[in-house]
């Protein structure tokens, strides 16, 4: 963390807002929320929350004027607005001090450390919850704990919050968390949504999902927990489903949250294939597909988009797939080719995926050979992936479905489909690069089918 001077000296260097130094000499008004917090943690952040006495729709319409932006009424009600400056790198959010008054506007926020306040006209920091003290310990406190009840959502910013910067929760918000989970349902879905695709993004989410767990919140999210929670280890998994599931998140190297949210949710067909066979061995057959249905009412129930759906759901049903298909001693180009058109453009995302469910399941049937045998197959799979990359790119669409119904004399069918795959595979593999190749190509892959 950084000095109060040095924050101090930051914001008055910050561009944004000595654009706007003009229309915010009129006003009583506060710097305040993430950005002031983030910039005693050395941490980006495009937002600017304002707070001020007195007309803030008056306030934003002027900083919108000023900045040539967009003016949004985000809730008039409470007189809060954003504006969009014409260059789009930073935004305002512009709201009116409670009652007018600051003391009452920073004891009703959240956590102390985003009750610290930095005076526009005065320039100086101001911290009446001693919200910079919480940041030095790394503490995430309230000012008062009913705060949350104006809110339930900030049940879910708290673990948010850990996902992010690994705050500790005091004890009284764990505690008021465990006895007012069910609350979190009162909250619009669309910011349970936003809350969730934050906390994923963040470094230190398998802490705050483990966090969320204990306190008993998290199978109020996501539904299927408390299910997978009933898979022991056995000899293929040294963890538990759920603690697997964490663990698997965990070792996801991308900087990808649909990728982390697909990682801890990919068994999540197990519990329903579960089967254990006479010699004591547990099974989970068809449990990639089984899932991939699963999670898509759960994510649409929490206001995922059809695309992060669909994504979601394709990294579930394909978990294995890398590992199996490597599995072969032999494992054809044409395979991989196959794998890999099926996967494009997640090819890297559904191998690094399976990457992390292989570290992460080293039950006593399972030697440290086996994993690096598994771990260089899928290696082999990626770098032959790189290698044929910029063909994908490139591939030039040498017939399309059209004139191949016409030189076949077909109809649209399956078969067509079938076709045009075939064909897209044999470019791919060097085996056809002219169009008269690929004439002579799809009559005699005709003709076998």
């Amino acid at each position: 963390m950084i000095s109060v001077q040095e924050v101090e000296n930051l914001i008055k260097s910050d561009l944004s807002i000595r654009n706007i130094e003009n229309v915010l000499s009129k006003y009583s008004c506060w710097l305040v929320g993430g950005c002031v917090r983030d910039y005693f943690l050395s941490k980006t952040n495009c937002d600017r929350d304002i707070v001020c006495i007195g007309n803030s729709c008056a306030l934003a319409k002027e900083i919108a004027a000023t900045t040539h932006g967009t003016f949004i009424e985000l809730d008039c009600e409470n007189q809060i607005y954003r504006v969009v400056p014409e260059d789009k790198k930073t935004y305002f959010d512009v709201s009116r001090a409670l009652d007018d008054d600051i003391m009452k506007d920073a004891k009703r926020r959240d956590f102390t450390l985003n009750a610290i306040y930095y005076d526009l006209n005065e320039q100086v920091i101001f911290d009446p919850c001693n919200g910079i003290n919480n940041l030095f310990e790394n503490r995430l406190k309230t000012y008062n704990i009913k705060n949350f009840d104006d809110d339930p959502l900030r049940m879910l910013r708290a673990f948010r919050f850990v996902a992010q910067y690994n705050f500790c929760p005091d004890s009284e918000i764990l505690n008021y968390i465990q006895n007012n989970k069910e609350n979190i349902r009162k909250c619009a879905c669309e910011r349970i949504n936003q809350e969730l695709m934050k906390l994923f993004e963040g470094d230190f989410a398998p802490q705050a999902l483990l966090l969320s767990d204990e306190c008993n919140f998290l199978n109020e999210i996501f539904p299927f927990v408390d299910e997978i929670k009933k898979i022991p280890p056995n000899t293929h998994h040294h963890l538990n489903l759920f603690h697997h599931c964490i663990e698997t998140m965990r070792t996801i190297r991308m900087k990808n949250p649909m990728l982390k949210l697909a990682a801890f949710c990919h068994d999540v067909g197990k519990p329903k294939t579960h089967t254990i066979e006479q010699s004591g061995r547990h099974r989970f057959i068809g449990h990639d597909k089984v899932g991939a249905e699963l999670i898509k009412p759960v994510l649409s129930n929490l206001k995922f988009s059809k695309k992060q759906i669909e994504y979601v759901s394709l990294m579930i049903e394909n978990h294995i797939y890398p590992s199996a298909l490597m599995s072969s001693e032999n494992v054809q180009d044409k395979a991989m080719i196959r794998f890999i058109r099926k996967l494009n453009p997640y090819v890297e995302d559904i191998i690094e995926l399976a990457r992390a469910d292989r570290l992460c399941a080293r039950g006593p049937m399972v030697t440290e050979e086996m994993v690096q045998a598994n771990l260089q197959k899928l290696e082999k799979l990626y770098d032959f992936y790189l290698k044929i990359k910029p063909k994908l790119m490139t591939l030039p669409k040498l017939l399309d479905g059209h004139e191949i119904m016409n030189i076949l004399n077909i109809k649209p069918s399956p078969v067509l489909g079938k076709i045009i795959s075939a064909l897209e595979e044999a470019q791919l593999e060097g085996k056809v690069v002219t169009k008269e190749e690929a004439v002579k190509y799809v009559k005699s892959y005709f003709l076998i089918l």
